[in-house]
């Protein structure tokens, strides 16, 4: 059988698919060596690129910046084909312009590095964090997050209910009392933030609600000012200091570190 992943390593790839090509072959060798070859105790991967501003659409286009899900999908393959048994679960976070972690295997051709997350192979770190609404009315002026806090919701009143008929709570909740116009279009289950120990960072994940065709969630970079859309519900993108989530297309928040001057 012809093998996708033959070739040299060494060579520095410059284009759209050469990228994408040497990537998931590292990817690959990767997982080989991880666990033993055994990849259901893998519980995700990340991967860090770190190239040069003029890089950035190319790389971006290999990784399929607007549309993780594909590159998620061909990891997949390349779990199935090789046998490396990922589990269903596995998540996929991908992060431009920030340091290797130490942790992380440091690709030798390209500026990039792969973390591969398991029970075991971890950064434990503890953050606090601040959300606050630069549009649209939640019930509390900000909202104090803790690693240890779990899931945080965000969504159309405090508590909601479902199509499937449970009721969901929502710790950042936008009123549908309120007579914001805005707050209207807002789901139900729009979004939470959940914070990634494997990471050591805080994470936004778009719910069923937050997703096309029935609405959007966006992240807006407050270093690189790059809007991201989140396509699906299983890949985050990680929050950065002054990162504004965008729920539906006019109803902003600001994630910081910092406390907020009002609490």
């Amino acid at each position: 059988m012809f093998d996708l992943f033959k070739g040299r390593t060494d060579e520095r790839p410059d284009d759209v698919k050469g990228i994408r090509h040497a990537l998931l072959q590292f990817i690959k060798q990767t997982l080989q060596k991880a666990e033993g070859g055994e990849g259901a105790n893998i519980k995700g991967l990340s991967i860090y690129i770190n190239c040069t501003a003029a890089e950035r659409q190319v790389y971006e286009a290999a990784v399929y910046t607007d549309n993780p899900d594909l590159l998620k999908s061909e990891i997949q393959r390349i779990s199935d084909d090789y046998s490396l048994d990922l589990p269903g679960n596995w998540t996929l976070a991908l992060t431009f312009e920030e340091a290797f972690p130490d942790e992380a295997v440091v690709m030798p051709n390209l500026p990039a590095a792969l973390f591969v997350k398991t029970d075991t192979h971890f950064v434990k770190q503890q953050a606090t964090a601040y959300v606050k609404a630069l549009s649209g009315t939640t019930l509390k002026p900000s909202y104090l997050l803790n690693s240890d806090g779990g899931k945080y919701n965000i969504g159309r009143d405090e508590k909601a209910q479902s199509d499937m008929g449970y009721f969901r709570t929502n710790h950042i909740a936008f009123p549908s009392e309120s007579s914001d116009e805005r707050n209207r279009y807002i789901s139900r289950e729009h979004a939470h933030i959940e914070w990634n120990k494997n990471l050591a960072k805080f994470m936004i994940f778009a719910d069923e609600g937050g997703i096309p065709p029935r609405n959007k969630v966006k992240l807006r970079s407050a270093l690189t000012e790059k809007i991201v859309k989140l396509h699906a519900t299983q890949i985050g993108q990680e929050l950065a200091e002054g990162d504004q989530i965008i729920l539906g297309e006019s109803v902003v928040l600001e994630f910081s570190y910092q406390p907020q001057s009002h609490e």
